[in-house]
């Protein structure tokens, strides 16, 4: 008997676009490397591929050839973030451009919203998660206003409900430090 995750994983690894609750809000989620996927989800969103999008991990290790890029200290303080609602703006080794957007840089989290953390990791690797609204709209915090909004457009919602943060993630520039949301 498949699991709501396992049915989840099946469908991203199809190259499918699904929504899941995160720690504040609903997101969009999908294979970073899948091209078309990930045009979905801009197209779901009305987003400019020029802004970029955000990727979640499993664990830090997701993210090993990004962090082996920056110095020790600044190594230490991310892993202290993660799992949290901290993204981190860092170097990028590997995503594409439909990722990075007009940037030479990659922003990645590992979420502490457990279902997240888990959909991450039994996918085997990063995924695309940006909030499921449309741009320049309100994030979606409930299950039944994602169904409303994107039943249609997306081809699995994985039900579960937001954490206990407010909103979506904070994010740091890896490199100054610099708050940046």
């Amino acid at each position: 008997m498949k699991t709501s995750l396992t049915q989840a994983v099946e469908v991203l690894e199809s190259g499918g676009v699904i929504c899941h609750a995160c720690e504040g809000v609903w997101g969009l989620a999908c294979d970073p490397f899948d091209e078309s996927a990930v045009g979905r989800i801009l197209e779901i969103k009305r987003r400019s591929i020029d802004k970029g999008l955000i990727v979640i991990g499993g664990n830090a290790e997701a993210f090993q050839p990004e962090l082996s890029a920056i110095d020790s200290k600044q190594y230490e303080t991310i892993c202290a973030s993660w799992p949290g609602h901290t993204t981190w703006i860092l170097p990028n080794k590997r995503f594409p451009q439909w990722i990075t957007g007009k940037f030479d840089t990659v922003a990645a989290r590992v979420p502490r919203h457990a279902q997240s953390r888990e959909l991450a990791s039994k996918f085997g690797g990063p995924l695309v998660s940006t909030s499921a609204n449309r741009s320049g709209q309100q994030e979606l915090t409930t299950l039944t206003a994602v169904e409303q909004q994107f039943k249609a457009e997306v081809d699995f919602i994985l039900e579960g409900s937001v954490g206990s943060a407010s909103g979506p993630s904070k994010i740091f520039d890896a490199r100054t430090g610099e708050q940046l949301r």
